[in-house]
């Protein structure tokens, strides 16, 4: 996070943080993997699973959001953000948000970390994780790359994406968050004291719910959309899949 900052700092552009945020996970994964590693804990076949599916899922996050963000300048987000501060930088950027996000991230990866450390073999909790993991990484993946091509077609300027597993969730990427994490705190369940982890599924779920993901997102859809994302709501579930209601 602290290089990630000097970069925003230098290029004048905080949206970086965004397309790091999956990475930052990656870089906690292959660190805690390899200190486990050197102090010969844990079990190789969970250690090299933790650290293989929070890479795919980091790595493609990431590649997604430069991606979607390239050339687009600051986010309106962090415009506004930084419209508040009249005084240095660098001290209101590391306090809003290069901290917050860097201890939400070291928090939120715990499951990924004890994971390494786990000695005992692949029980069935772990394959119950794997098997959410690949539910959550499909809604994730599947979701944005629907989004994406909806928005490249000129004809939908100003509609609401309301086709495949969007019909099914309003936001099937951030319910696909969740599910990745909830998967991996199941992979970290060698011994019943990780159960203690079990607060930072939940508050990736809160954040994404409650404050960062949906919430934010429908408050900004709903001044946009008027009427079309309100019909939208009313036949759509708002975060867990169920079968899309009929229209009126």
């Amino acid at each position: 996070m602290a290089v990630t900052m000097a970069y925003a700092l230098r290029t004048n552009n905080q949206s970086i943080v965004d397309s790091v945020w999956g990475l930052g996970f990656v870089v906690v994964a292959i660190v805690s993997f390899v200190v486990s590693l050197a102090a010969g804990e844990g079990s190789p076949a969970r250690s090299l699973l933790a650290l293989v599916l929070t890479a795919i899922w980091g790595v493609r996050l990431g590649a997604f959001i430069h991606h979607r963000n390239r050339g687009k300048g600051e986010d309106p987000r962090y415009a506004a953000m930084l419209r508040q501060n009249s005084g240095p930088v660098a001290p209101f950027v590391l306090k809003k948000i290069y901290l917050p996000q860097g201890a939400v991230m070291w928090f939120v990866s715990l499951p990924v970390q004890i994971a390494m450390f786990q000695p005992q073999p692949l029980n069935v909790f772990t394959w119950l994780g794997v098997a959410l993991w690949i539910v959550g990484f499909a809604f994730e993946a599947i979701g944005d790359a629907q989004l994406a091509r909806f928005k490249a077609d000129p004809a939908n300027k100003g509609r609401v994406m309301d086709r495949g597993l969007w019909a099914w969730t309003r936001h099937p990427n951030y319910f696909g968050d969740a599910a990745v994490w909830w998967g991996l705190f199941l992979i970290a369940l060698g011994t019943p004291w990780a159960l203690v982890t079990i607060v930072c599924p939940w508050l990736m779920t809160y954040l994404l719910i409650s404050k960062s993901g949906k919430a934010l997102t429908e408050k900004r859809m709903a001044k946009s959309k008027g009427q079309e994302f309100v019909d939208y709501v009313n036949r759509t579930s708002g975060f867990f899949p169920l079968p899309p209601r009929q229209r009126s």
